[in-house]
């Protein structure tokens, strides 16, 4: 039974740690993907020894796919648990009418969009400055709500 345990346990942090790993060998600078490549590879020896051991083949089986769908998950969670939100310019093209440019304007202003307006041929382009995923979700609904077309772009750092 601790022979059991042991391998419930190693497996789901060694999936949790190759996680981890391929998250910061991609996001990431070279000194940070390098220790959780170095820690990951490191527990991984262990594992490999432990999975030679006197379990039965299924058993094996199981513990290593539940491991992968409990590890995985968690770490995914949290990542997008810590994410951050990042301002994006949403572009909606609103079909010319006045009346339309003023409602959108006081939605806009009500829900705090900071936004530039321009009148291009026959459309209203609002260029809209989302800093929240709630406000990106305003933007979208206020487009389709008033048949327009929309665009996002996601900011990027320049440093």
């Amino acid at each position: 039974m601790n022979l059991l345990l042991i391998f419930i346990a190693l497996n789901i942090v060694n999936v949790i740690l190759q996680t981890v790993k391929s998250l910061a060998t991609v996001k990431c600078g070279k000194f940070l993907a390098a220790i959780a490549n170095a820690v990951a590879y490191g527990l991984y020896t262990i594992v490999i020894i432990y999975t030679v051991c006197d379990l039965p083949l299924w058993q094996k089986v199981l513990i290593v796919a539940g491991a992968n769908f409990i590890g995985v998950f968690v770490v995914k969670f949290i990542e997008q648990k810590a994410r951050k939100d990042k301002l994006w310019k949403v572009e909606m093209a609103i079909p010319y009418d006045p009346i339309n440019k003023n409602t959108i304007a006081q939605l806009l202003l009500t829900n705090s969009i900071p936004y530039t307006l321009l009148e291009v041929s026959k459309y209203h382009i609002f260029n809209c400055y989302c800093a929240t995923k709630k406000q990106t979700e305003i933007c979208q609904q206020i487009a389709k709500t008033f048949s327009g077309k929309i665009s996002a772009y996601e900011s990027a750092s320049l440093v």
